[in-house]
């Protein structure tokens, strides 16, 4: 699990590099993209399929990055592309491509299916993270120069 948490980090951090993220928040990107692995895992330990799972992970990913983007003042999606990229079904993708070139259709038609039910799962997770107010997640970055700004004082 550890290794794999580490190779979830690492992974986004190169993701966050590739998108040049500003170098300011790679750690925040990374972090997220660890978080939505450790939510997947977990959620798929407790026997949740991998569709329902991807969408806890990426409503987890979603709101960490509002949160985020109000605490750092910046677009949530520079912490959102850069985390999610963990959960994108690429194998799934790959191996629909791959068993209808080899003309295995059933697999291909299984493969397909369960890719196609991944991405609706990160597109609801998205869409579910996003449709809370933003007014909710500001409060938080105007606590946050509250604090600072009575810190200075």
């Amino acid at each position: 699990m550890i290794v794999q948490l580490l190779v979830a980090v690492i992974s986004t951090l190169a993701f966050a590099v590739l998108f040049h993220v500003p170098r300011q928040e790679y750690l925040y990107c990374a972090v997220n993209g660890g978080l939505g692995w450790m939510v997947y895992k977990f959620c798929l330990g407790c026997g949740i399929g991998v569709p329902v799972s991807s969408l806890w992970a990426t409503l987890t990913l979603t709101l960490v990055a509002r949160v985020l983007s109000a605490l750092r003042k910046m677009p949530s999606t520079v912490f959102l592309l850069a985390g999610i990229f963990t959960l994108v079904p690429g194998s799934g993708v790959y191996y629909t491509a791959y068993y209808l070139i080899m003309n295995e259709l059933s697999k291909c038609t299984a493969k397909g299916i369960e890719t196609f039910k991944i991405a609706g799962a990160i597109v609801l997770g998205i869409i579910f993270g996003l449709a809370l107010p933003q007014s909710w997640f500001n409060r938080l970055g105007r606590l946050t120069d509250k604090k600072e700004a009575a810190g200075k004082i």
